[in-house]
């Protein structure tokens, strides 16, 4: 079942910080699906804080959540999947602000979790010529440590911020514990929710690195966040590897689709 209710109701889930030039396409994309669209504020300047402004007082079934100062990624999308429970939706498709993703994907994002309501439905990237060559291999590594971290080959990518969260599971896990705040969260919370048993459906889209796009990974500073959390999670999957061993020999967290 989707929710407690037996209902397949999504929004679209974007956090943002600063991407004031892009994001009322991104909007607009996503209300032309007919996607109620849930945009967290993390501390963007003032120029973005006008555009969206505008675009959640103009623009119908926009809706603007506002933290009070930058917090990092991590915290907005959690701010964000808690705020989407509580409206009342049964999942939340979460997508960057800058344009990197394909919103023409997003019907296809909804018939798979529609299908298979209880998975994490994650977007597989395809990437084209824009993307960074140090971004791309420095990739590989996490997929590794993934793999490891909840013993399955099921998530093909960790890393990919277009997904759509089963918002049962995802709020069970953030009250459990509260996820990483920063460029960490989207692997640690992928991670957590299948050791919790939520099952994983990965999808092909198109991902690319716009010209003169803004990105806000620091190589360094999050390089080190996201080593720390392959260590957390490596020794968290200890205690769990006869339980993740006997749900991989049982099927119970395949991949769906």
């Amino acid at each position: 079942m989707p929710d407690a209710l037996g209902r397949f109701a999504p929004c679209a889930l974007i956090p943002i910080y600063n991407h004031g030039s892009t994001i009322a396409r991104t909007v607009h994309a996503l209300r032309a699906h007919g996607l109620p669209v849930l945009i967290v504020d993390d501390g963007s300047d003032e120029r973005t804080r006008q555009v969206l402004d505008v675009l959640a007082r103009d623009t119908g079934g926009v809706r603007l959540l506002r933290l009070p100062y930058n917090q990092g990624k991590g915290r907005a999308i959690g701010a964000g999947l808690l705020a989407a429970r509580e409206a009342g939706y049964s999942h939340a498709l979460q997508i960057d602000a800058d344009g990197q993703h394909d919103t023409g994907d997003v019907p296809r994002f909804l018939d798979t979790g529609r299908a298979h309501p209880q998975a994490l439905v994650c977007g597989a990237p395809v990437y084209d010529a824009s993307v960074p060559r140090a971004r791309l291999y420095g990739r590989y590594i996490t997929h590794v440590c993934v793999w490891l971290e909840t013993l399955s080959l099921a998530l093909r990518d960790s890393m990919c911020g277009y997904r759509l969260y089963p918002l049962e599971a995802a709020c069970a896990e953030i009250a459990c514990k509260p996820p990483p705040a920063r460029m960490d969260f989207d692997t640690e919370i992928a991670v957590r929710l299948m050791w919790r048993g939520v099952p994983v459906a990965n999808l092909p889209t198109r991902v690319i690195y716009p010209e003169n796009g803004l990105s806000h990974f620091r190589m360094f500073r999050d390089n080190l966040r996201i080593s720390a959390m392959h260590t957390r999670l490596l020794l968290g999957m200890l205690p769990r590897a006869p339980r993740l061993l006997w749900r991989r020999f049982r099927g119970e967290t395949a991949c769906v689709a």
